[in-house]
């Protein structure tokens, strides 16, 4: 029998904190913040001094700052080792990773990550059919949109203010599986798919994905949104009233996209046993293709291949990432023959006819 193998899974939570937990995460997302720019100032004083790499620990702080005691020590742990990986990351490849910047309120992400651990007397953090049990916060009041399966192990839990004043928790799952079956794929059980900025995506048989403009369906009510905070005192109640409007609408189209991406990636691992995909750079068609720019982003086009990426990997089944200057248009998929150039028509028809039959 094949040794099992770690796999994750998180569920993402809706929160419905009591004023008091609310202010405590918001403590929390603060001392974060403090913490984070306090460690990278002395590390870059210590380093400039001794031409040595070295990251304070938490426990250094908390003595000049007493308040960093009243929230949950491990959320501090966790931000010295997110801390510790971008300077490590920043190191193997300073070209991709930048060096590590001080956070600003108005600029951070409001979140915090804690840890599980398993004492004699119980875990730090569990869940029960309506809530989620925190160090500090107690029992939080929460919506599940499944519940976890049998011998998932919770690790760790990351709490979020999204820009609408919601809270949500990620909480993330370990479990034990059996590794699946290869399966040997056909090449009548596997498709190759082709970003399209028209269609999302055209596939090896010429079928489109067509997806909902879900952004230009959206486009009116956000002009009219736009329009009345234009004319609106920055800082007064009904400008703050329809910010919020307009962040549940912009929250509402993400919602949307995420969902569509999610069917359409199932649908297409349950159906094929191997998918090639074309590794186009997403981001620089967004840069080079000014007007085309909103349209990429809006697809989502990079999650959708993530998503089926571990879909396929779950059920044994292979993704493929085809060279983006590879000429798979100009090539035969029967005998290989590759022409110089196509016409124009023959890009829009998404095929060609093949001399040699």
């Amino acid at each position: 029998m094949a040794s099992r193998e770690k796999q994750y899974n998180v569920l993402k939570l809706r929160l419905y904190p009591t004023s008091e937990q609310a202010e405590l995460f918001e403590k929390t997302f603060g001392c974060c913040r403090y913490l984070w720019n306090q460690m990278l100032a002395d590390q870059q004083r210590f380093y400039l001094e001794t031409g040595v790499h070295f990251i304070p620990t938490p426990a250094k702080y908390k003595k000049g700052a007493p308040f960093l005691k009243e929230v949950d020590n491990q959320a501090l742990i966790q931000e010295h080792n997110q801390l510790s990986r971008a300077f490590r990351l920043f190191f193997q490849n300073p070209e991709a990773f930048g060096h590590p910047n001080f956070k600003r309120k108005k600029d951070d992400r409001d979140s915090f990550t804690a840890c599980n651990h398993v004492f004699t007397s119980g875990p730090t953090i569990y869940t029960t059919r309506d809530g989620i049990r925190m160090t500090k916060a107690g029992m939080i009041r929460a919506v599940f949109p499944r519940r976890p399966q049998n011998g998932w192990k919770l690790k760790r839990v990351t709490v979020e203010k999204a820009r609408t004043g919601r809270y949500y928790a990620y909480v993330l799952y370990e479990s034990l599986v059996q590794p699946p079956e290869p399966v040997l794929p056909a090449p009548e059980r596997t498709l190759g798919l082709k970003y399209s900025l028209r269609h999302f995506y055209v596939d090896d048989q010429g079928n489109r994905a067509d997806p909902p403009r879900w952004l230009k369906q959206s486009q009116e009510k956000l002009v009219h949104l736009q329009r009345r905070l234009n004319r609106m005192q920055p800082g007064s109640k009904n400008y703050e009233e329809a910010v919020l409007k307009y962040r549940l609408l912009h929250e509402h189209i993400a919602n949307q996209r995420r969902d569509f991406l999610h069917k359409e990636s199932r649908r297409i691992a349950n159906a094929w046993d191997a998918v090639c995909v074309r590794g186009d750079d997403l981001g620089a068609m967004t840069d080079t293709l000014i007007q085309a720019g909103s349209t990429v982003k809006e697809a989502g086009f990079g999650m959708f291949r993530e998503m089926l990426c571990y879909k396929l990997a779950r059920q044994g089944k292979a993704f493929i990432q085809v060279d983006r200057y590879l000429p798979t248009t100009r090539s035969c998929s029967a005998c290989g023959l590759t022409r110089d150039a196509l016409h124009a028509r023959d890009y829009r028809r998404s095929g060609w006819v093949c001399p040699d039959g």
